[in-house]
């Protein structure tokens, strides 16, 4: 059962966006760059590795893929999940979930869940490495694999699950000047989060919580010394 009440993210006004901070510079958001930064990690810290727990519930393994598609403007794979699910009902997301145990590693839960929920074949994933694990709210230690998507895949998003599939340009995503900060006061405390909310279309992708958490991660990760 949740700690706090359901809220609208989108509700909450924010307090400031980091724009004091420096974005990735392009030249370190393509493919090359990114394979290399992989092979040999810098010093660093992750930002947010453990959010307040809001559910009561034992925790359990998790992995997600973290898609970046090698178009000339390299993009993020995200997904917006059905209203109707039990966790995260209508959020943006990475494809991914819960570990089997039938799944070998963090990999292949990242590369199963991928497949099931989009159709993504692992044929066109090349895995690059993982970011530290991230621990949500809602009692998920999640793995984020980073992975390059080469671009002409095939996907069949599974409409149980995801509602929409889309991409959103990396260098946006590394840019921290749309990076919003938000806190709701709370029975438990005040609760933070970061938003990046991104306008594609018609549509307003609401980028919040665990996502944005593990993509300001991986902006510290890429983010030269």
């Amino acid at each position: 059962m949740s700690k706090i009440p359901s809220f609208d993210p989108r509700q909450v006004p924010f307090e400031m966006a980091d724009r004091h901070l420096p974005p990735v510079p392009d030249t370190h958001l393509h493919p090359l760059a990114l394979a290399r930064r992989f092979s040999a990690p810098p010093s660093w810290e992750p930002e947010i590795r453990v959010e307040p727990r809001f559910l009561d519930r034992e925790l359990s393994a998790a992995a997600v893929l973290v898609g970046l598609v090698t178009h000339a403007r390299p993009t993020v794979l995200l997904t917006q999940r059905t209203v109707g699910l039990s966790s995260h009902a209508g959020q943006v997301a990475f494809p991914g979930g819960k570990s089997d145990a039938e799944d070998q590693d963090a990999i292949a839960t990242a590369l199963r869940e991928a497949q099931e929920e989009v159709g993504l074949n692992p044929r066109h994933v090349r895995v690059l490495g993982s970011l530290p694990h991230y621990t949500t709210g809602s009692g998920f230690v999640v793995t984020p694999v980073v992975a390059l998507l080469e671009p002409g895949f095939f996907l069949a998003p599974n409409a149980a699950e995801v509602d929409a599939v889309f991409e959103v340009p990396l260098d946006y995503l590394m840019n921290p000047a749309y990076h919003r900060r938000h806190t709701l006061q709370t029975p438990i405390g005040p609760r933070h989060w970061i938003s990046m909310p991104y306008q594609d279309g018609a549509h307003e992708r609401y980028i919040w919580g665990a996502t944005a958490g593990m993509l300001r991660n991986l902006y510290r990760f890429l983010l030269p010394a």
